[in-house]
């Protein structure tokens, strides 16, 4: 039998279909990951991991069942598609189960996104790299110590295949640096980070630079205070603005529509957020965290505008989401070894604003710019919003003394109309928003 595994993909569901199956697909995802962590300057842990998962989804007539394995292993074949075959016939029908219709039948890789990187780290070179990161935050003034520094390499091998004629397959890397610090001592210590990562090497930015901001954002939260309690603006870091995003995607994602449990569902083309707010989830970016040729169906990825002008116009569907909903399925599957297909979006970002963030807080008499949120109470059927928060009192349009222990409140439904995104986005992530202003919040503090 041949070594490749794509033909031992094929293979594989060749003996689903013998094995009395109507249909299968199969997902194999190969993985290495290599890292280092420096604390204090000493080597505190290396590793280094080679794994593969095979995850293999038989549908007989309504029925499905998906059994995995951790090797693809060709003599395996024969019984582990009598077990999934098995375990289909025994399970109850699913009147919307079954391959996407939609899905392209051809060979589809990642050409044209740049998803690779060839260069390989060594250990030496992660170490290094981690180093750097650590000794220019310790040479921040003010920073006590370290809670240590991290440089990570990692790939991913991606085959998706169906009995219906797809088959893709795509890699991807990426390369990463963080470092967290600690600053003051006993019970006044404060602790805080910086990160980045990216899909090739030339693109990551420089450690001592990453390095330099955890140290400096550390130092500049020491001896915070509670604010008041009150109704009052905030101002959200693009470290934290994405979490706006992050609460839309889980709105929109078709599972929770097809069970009413969205606080969004009745919205579809109507207006959630101001005039001039676009929202576009963008899976073909090159060199993209989150970029990806195919779903995880086999229906080609594109482009798409989540809301435009402040209304939402589509929700995240994969091919039983859509049957639900009696709609066409948008490339929006995302799937595990392990389980069936469910939506999820890739590269979202918000476009930018018009003004700066000086300029967005600049009538702020009295606000908070939050650089931290922690904790979750957000019911994703009413909206309903609470999670802690830290960050920096705005007075008078400019950051003052630092803050702690707040908790933030509200509700999405009314926080999405009265945002208001500055001009500064930038792409460091799979998901990306720029700095954002929200009035009329719930503040609780001291």
């Amino acid at each position: 039998m041949s070594s490749n595994p794509i033909d031992q993909i094929a293979t594989l569901i060749t003996r689903a279909k013998s094995a009395g199956a109507d249909a299968a697909d199969a997902i194999y995802v190969s993985r290495t990951a290599h890292g280092a962590q420096v604390r204090n300057g000493r080597t505190e842990d290396l590793e280094r991991s080679e794994t593969c998962d095979l995850g293999l989804r038989v549908f007989v007539g309504q029925r499905a069942a998906i059994v995995s394995a951790t090797a693809l292993d060709p003599a395996r074949f024969d019984a582990l598609a009598e077990r999934a075959v098995a375990m289909a016939r025994v399970v109850p029908e699913d009147r919307f189960a079954g391959l996407c219709a939609e899905a392209e039948h051809r060979f589809v890789d990642a050409a044209g996104l740049d998803l690779f990187d060839p260069t390989e780290p060594t250990t030496g070179d992660l170490i290094a790299r981690a180093r750097v990161a650590e000794e220019s935050a310790l040479a921040v003034e003010g920073v006590s110590n370290s809670n240590g520094a991290s440089a990570s390499f990692g790939l991913s091998d991606i085959i998706l295949m169906t009995s219906a004629g797809f088959s893709g397959r795509y890699a991807r890397t990426s390369h990463s640096v963080s470092v967290s610090t600690v600053a003051g001592s006993g019970t006044k210590m404060e602790r805080d980070y910086d990160y980045h990562a990216a899909v090739h090497l030339s693109d990551l930015e420089d450690a001592a630079l990453v390095g330099r901001r955890a140290g400096e954002r550390t130092v500049a939260r020491l001896n915070p205070v509670r604010p008041r309690t009150g109704r009052m603006p905030i101002v959200l870091d693009p470290r934290v603005s994405t979490s706006m995003l992050g609460h839309l995607s889980g709105a929109i994602n078709g599972i929770s529509i097809a069970r009413g449990t969205s606080f969004l569902k009745e919205k579809m083309d109507s207006r959630i957020m101001p005039a001039g707010i676009t929202i576009i989830d963008d899976p073909r970016r090159v060199r993209g965290p989150g970029a990806r040729p195919f779903d995880g169906e086999g229906m080609l990825t594109a482009t798409r505008t989540l809301v435009e002008d402040g209304v939402l116009k589509t929700w995240a569907l994969d091919s039983r989401s859509a049957r639900q909903l009696g709609l066409k399925p948008n490339g929006c599957a995302s799937r595990g070894t392990s389980g069936p297909p469910a939506p999820s979006l890739g590269n979202m970002y918000m476009q930018p604003g018009s003004m700066t963030p000086t300029e967005l807080m600049a009538d702020i008499t009295e606000g908070i710019y939050i650089t931290e949120m922690m904790g979750s109470a957000i019911n994703g059927i009413t909206g309903d919003y609470s999670r802690g928060a830290a960050g920096f009192m705005i007075r008078n349009g400019v950051l003052a003394e630092p803050v702690a222990e707040l908790t933030v409140a509200g509700n999405l439904n009314d926080m999405f109309m009265r945002l208001v995104p500055a001009n500064d986005l930038t792409f460091r992530q799979s998901t990306n928003a720029p700095t954002i202003r929200i009035d009329d919040m719930m503040i609780a503090g001291a």
